[in-house]
């Protein structure tokens, strides 16, 4: 199959899932901001920032390598499952056994108030990352989709039953963000029949150990990722509250509109990166992804940073409004963020794994000593920022260090100058949001980063037409 047909057959089906998964639930923040308030909101967002570093420790990150080897037909994919499954048992009585001790002791009350929804949230988390990663594996992307799909609308459905006619405040958003994931994995069970790849009686030795030489360096690099998303919602509580936590974490939703397009993108590129790997890109296949890719996310980051104040009006309700000051710069780090994951998706190609996580150990480190820094002296916004460079960091490592392994051709002076030009509009639109003129600059480097990107949207356009007449001329 054509190398971007398959990209793009691959994002289409992920599109359709991720479309009620992220566009829709973005619509729901009005509920949730004038149900839920921001205390609420930010025990919920801790306790799913917990399970976030605890999963990839716990299982030892055996879902990275589940989807890695899953996609290398020479792999057994018996061997691949049940010793997925072995770790994913343990971790889950390992954290049973842990809820039962604070629960005994009194180690944090908030947990112990909690303890029955944070077990149920890390069980269908670690459930469904293992079979979700497992079922893009063996390229079964159509079952994915229609799994996230349903997923989505029974949480939402849920949402709004639990929130709106029940009134169960935040136990019934535990419980509606509980149930939808765990009837995605029923679903992709039966459909894949990953049932029958259980056999525990075999040890799997030689393919446990190819495994676990993959997903170690992982962990580091997990954690290292999750001290980028989540650290500073911790410091962001210890200097400035819970409440100040719940405005920060709702602001991360007028970025998820540009994560809509990173996160479908990336599970539709590791595929091909693995599967069309060629060092020399002699077709300039990965060269024009990379453009393509770079000129959509930073076209929509810009336009994200215009119209922020105009979008948190309509989502974000009493006193989290202000939390259209820290848009910006999670916007920025979503970005660097998507386009890490694409050079990473290169790493995994070559099974590179040390490399891989080292890039994200040193972005953590940069992202906790400057949260440090920023934070006490200017609260949450010192945190987004902190955020913002700790990922370009990433991506400057990354960009740097696959230049072994694939040779790219980009305007690399051209991009970079794009991403000063975000910083300034992200730095005009805290100056004095009422200026006219200050709005009429931001629009103005929109349109001066959309000419930047000319050739390349003339590229994007052009390439997707081509692939979308042939497949209608193939109809015929």
């Amino acid at each position: 199959m054509n190398k971007y047909k398959y990209l793009l057959k691959n994002i289409g089906l992920l599109t359709l899932s991720n479309f009620a998964t992220k566009f829709l639930g973005f619509f729901l923040v009005p509920l949730y901001t004038n149900i839920l308030t921001t205390t609420e909101y930010g025990t919920y967002d801790i306790f799913n920032t917990t399970i976030g570093v605890l999963l990839p420790i716990l299982t030892l990150n055996i879902q990275e390598a589940v989807m890695r080897f899953s996609i290398d037909r020479k792999y057994n994919r018996k061997a691949i499952v049940t010793i997925a499954s072995k770790y994913l048992i343990l971790s889950n009585l390992i954290v049973l056994v842990g809820l039962l001790i604070n629960n005994s002791f009194g180690i944090s009350a908030i947990i112990k108030q909690y303890s029955i929804y944070f077990f149920l949230m890390f069980l269908c988390q670690s459930v469904s990352g293992m079979i979700t990663m497992y079922v893009r594996g063996i390229d079964r992307i159509a079952d994915l989709s229609v799994s996230s799909l349903l997923a989505s609308i029974i949480t939402i459905l849920l949402n709004v039953y639990f929130l709106v006619v029940l009134q169960w405040g935040l136990a019934g958003y535990f419980l509606a963000n509980i149930i939808g994931p765990i009837i995605q994995s029923i679903y992709l069970i039966l459909r894949s029949n990953i049932i029958r790849d259980f056999n525990m009686k075999n040890p799997y030795k030689k393919e446990k150990k190819e495994m676990m030489d993959y997903s170690r360096p992982l962990i580091a690099n997990s954690i290292a990722w999750w001290i980028n998303n989540a650290s500073d919602r911790y410091i962001v509580i210890f200097f400035c509250g819970l409440a100040e936590n719940g405005i920060y974490s709702v602001a991360s939703k007028i970025p998820s509109i540009l994560n809509i397009f990173q996160s479908i993108f990336n599970q539709a590129w590791t595929l091909s990166a693995v599967k069309d790997f060629d060092s020399e890109d002699k077709h300039g296949f990965f060269s024009n992804t990379y453009k393509a890719y770079n000129c959509m996310l930073v076209i929509v980051c810009s336009g994200i940073i215009v119209f922020d104040k105009v979008i948190a009006k309509f989502l974000y309700a009493k006193d989290f409004f202000v939390a259209w000051r820290y848009v910006p710069w999670l916007t920025i780090a979503i970005l660097f963020g998507a386009m890490s994951g694409y050079i990473g998706g290169f790493f995994a190609a070559v099974k590179d794994s040390k490399t891989f996580a080292k890039s994200t150990i040193y972005g953590a480190v940069t992202n906790l000593i400057l949260n440090l820094i920023f934070t006490p002296y200017m609260g949450a916004l010192g945190a987004a920022i902190a955020t913002a460079i700790s990922y370009f960091e990433v991506w400057a490592f990354r960009y740097w260090h696959s230049k072994k392994f694939i040779k790219i051709r980009i305007n690399i002076s051209r991009d970079l100058l794009s991403y000063i030009l975000l910083i300034i509009q992200s730095v005009i639109i805290l100056l004095d949001t009422r200026s006219i003129q200050l709005y009429l600059i931001e629009i103005s480097i929109f349109v001066i980063i959309m000419i930047l990107y000319s050739k390349d949207l003339i590229l994007l356009f052009n390439k997707g037409g081509k692939i979308v007449f042939r497949k209608e001329k193939q109809n015929e």
